[in-house]
């Protein structure tokens, strides 16, 4: 459990509260597709010392075949129950079972055109090489029922995930980031933090 009786991280306290991220040992990331949450999962990961688990690559087999429902919701109950984790993905149906495991949630609230950009970026370094958090045999692809989800987010999904956030458990912590520079600014605090306790 987070060390702090803080029930919102908001904007601008990115770094003061790196120290209380830390204390952490589950840790979700959410938001958009194309918003960084792979990417920032492995660095927290790699900052923190904890195990990085990507969704997809639990939820997705060979050829893009997803697992049936019931036995998604099963294999994620099973997921949480590890001691020490950062966790990405979304998978709406699922998320309730995730917030009441995890000490503090990041939602990286960033721009559709954001999200948009990194996708078309993410497409061409990898549309002829395996993606770090995709399982063997699922490809980058460009799919606009995809595109059009993510265009769509801050409309039809984002409510649905600040609902799930607010109804959560009030000793969990979240940080709410709205633009990539936060991002850098809390890797970096974090960065910092472990270089002065290695010292």
């Amino acid at each position: 459990m987070c060390a702090t009786g803080q029930r919102w991280w908001h904007r601008g306290n990115v770094t003061h509260n790196s120290a209380l991220l830390r204390s952490c040992q589950r840790i979700l990331v959410l938001g958009s597709g194309g918003s960084g949450k792979s990417t920032l999962a492995r660095q927290l990961g790699d900052r923190l010392g904890l195990p990085v688990i990507h969704l997809d690559i639990h939820y997705w087999s060979y050829g893009w075949k997803p697992t049936p429902e019931a036995e998604w919701q099963a294999r994620v109950q099973q997921l949480v129950q590890g001691k020490r984790w950062v966790m990405d993905g979304n998978f709406s149906g699922s998320l309730a079972i995730r917030l009441s495991r995890c000490d503090a949630a990041v939602f990286l609230d960033v721009s559709r055109w954001v999200c948009v950009r990194s996708i078309l970026t993410r497409w061409l370094r990898y549309r002829f090489e395996q993606r770090p958090d995709l399982p063997e045999g699922c490809p980058e692809r460009f799919d606009l029922d995809f595109m059009s989800w993510v265009w769509n987010f801050p409309e039809r999904s984002r409510p649905k995930v600040l609902a799930e956030l607010e109804r959560a458990r009030h000793d969990m912590e979240v940080l709410h980031l709205t633009r990539r520079a936060q991002t850098t600014e809390l890797l970096a605090a974090l960065q910092t933090s472990s270089l002065a306790e290695a010292r």
